[in-house]
């Protein structure tokens, strides 16, 4: 029988609340079959004061473990970080605060495939802007590319030039946040990718492009897939770039191949890191989502969950709770986690993984131009060998000096500058 590591290796290389009164008061839809309405209805976000005093006791009410054993991270997100993480949520952080940016935002819902579909949806002033539909992934939430609506929808006011404009349509993916819970199986990374096309030509684009990161690389590049004429290119920050022989060598723990340059090796060694070091969450999601009860109710259950999902976004964020200066605040994290609790979304969630088939790293033969943004604290960092010889109309290439998995989030700033140089060419 194979192990754990070989499991998803292959899987993932080669081929593939507030369960009682928070989720009415946040006006979530959570359930999708019994609609077909067509129609797109304005959708306004709002938590009762009951929700968040339910969330207050349960963090205070958290039953902590011991110290863990060694002195550094390898057994999972430490002791210190969480207990501060804890002691903020309950007493200095203000979801309202969030709630504002949220209801400031033009939202809305729409039923596709039965199954209601939340969005935000910001048009630009600037005459001739390109819309992109960009989607998140897990841990992540619409709350990843709040900071990066303003530069693209305004590039005046950020730097930039009125030419380089896009309306920006950000979903939420069915089972995430204020979207729709599945309550049948089938809702895949295809599934989704066909509902965003649907969604882009409701809102009466005949012309688009689409950015992903995480499930949103997944989602976008089964986009591509399909074709539609309206979608002229894609972006992605979590490229499918690894050749099947360096993907056979990873499932097997297998030395790295000597032919490999030093931008290669670099990108395999962060790889093996991952499969070895990494893969523990996306395991249990893939195998038994369902059985991830305690993180419906617990909210420190769910935070520690959601920190340990790679290496560098740990560190990172175990650095912003010491108190440390980020890319990321504390606010930042919490109000991300905050949405997954207030929306009962841990498990929900987390059936992506158990829905999904495919190989996240392994190159799809995309037929349409592709843009690649590779930082250096992803998953790996994408070379620009593999890169080209997976997406044969490659537009754009750029290594950044900065960033990791969550790049938009982290650096709103590069993010939005990147978009803008990476889809010039298609305007």
């Amino acid at each position: 029988m194979k192990n754990t590591r070989q499991i998803i290796a292959s899987t993932i290389a080669t081929g593939a609340l507030v369960m009682q009164s928070a989720l009415g008061s946040a006006q979530q839809v959570t359930s999708g079959n019994s609609s077909s309405n067509e129609s797109i209805r304005p959708f306004h976000v709002k938590v009762s004061e009951q929700s968040l005093a339910d969330l207050k006791r349960r963090i205070l009410a958290t039953q902590w473990p011991e110290q863990e054993t060694v002195n550094d991270r390898s057994q999972g997100v430490q002791l210190e970080v969480m207990q501060k993480l804890a002691h903020y949520w309950a007493t200095g952080y203000d979801w309202r605060k969030m709630e504002a940016k949220l209801k400031a935002l033009p939202q809305f819902i729409t039923t596709i495939d039965g199954l209601d579909i939340h969005f935000i949806h910001v048009r630009s002033k600037h005459k001739n802007a390109l819309p992109i539909i960009i989607t998140h992934g897990w841990p992540g939430s619409i709350i990843e590319q709040i900071k990066i609506i303003g530069p693209l929808t305004e590039p005046t006011a950020f730097g930039g030039k009125a030419e380089d404009a896009f309306d920006v349509i950000i979903p939420s993916l069915p089972g995430y946040g204020y979207s729709g819970k599945p309550t049948t199986t089938g809702w895949d990374p295809q599934h989704v990718a066909r509902a965003w096309v649907t969604l882009m030509k409701r809102l009466g684009y005949k012309r688009f492009v689409a950015q992903g990161g995480d499930w949103g690389n997944a989602v976008t590049e089964q986009m591509a897939l399909l074709t539609p004429p309206e979608l002229i290119g894609i972006h992605t920050n979590m490229p499918a770039t690894v050749p099947a022989d360096v993907a056979k060598t990873l499932q097997f723990g297998e030395p790295a191949p000597a032919s490999l340059s030093a931008e290669e090796k670099h990108a395999f060694d962060q790889l093996d890191y991952f499969y070895k070091h990494g893969l523990g969450y996306a395991n249990e999601m893939a195998n038994r989502p369902q059985t991830l009860y305690a993180l419906q109710d617990s909210p420190v259950g769910l935070a520690a969950w959601m920190l340990d999902h790679d290496a560098t976004s740990m560190a990172l964020i175990s650095r912003v709770f010491k108190g440390e200066a980020e890319g990321l605040t504390r606010d930042d994290v919490l109000d991300n986690i905050t949405l997954y609790w207030l929306t009962g979304t841990a498990v929900s969630s987390a059936r992506l993984y158990w829905e999904s088939k495919l190989a996240f790293f392994a190159p799809k033969g995309i037929a349409i131009p592709v843009a690649v943004s590779a930082f250096p604290d992803e998953l790996y960092q994408a070379p620009r060998s593999w890169t080209e010889r997976a997406y044969p109309k490659l537009i754009y290439y750029n290594k950044l000096e900065k960033g990791g998995h969550f790049a938009a989030w982290e650096q709103p700033k590069i993010f939005a500058e990147e978009m803008r140089a990476a889809f010039k060419t298609l305007r």
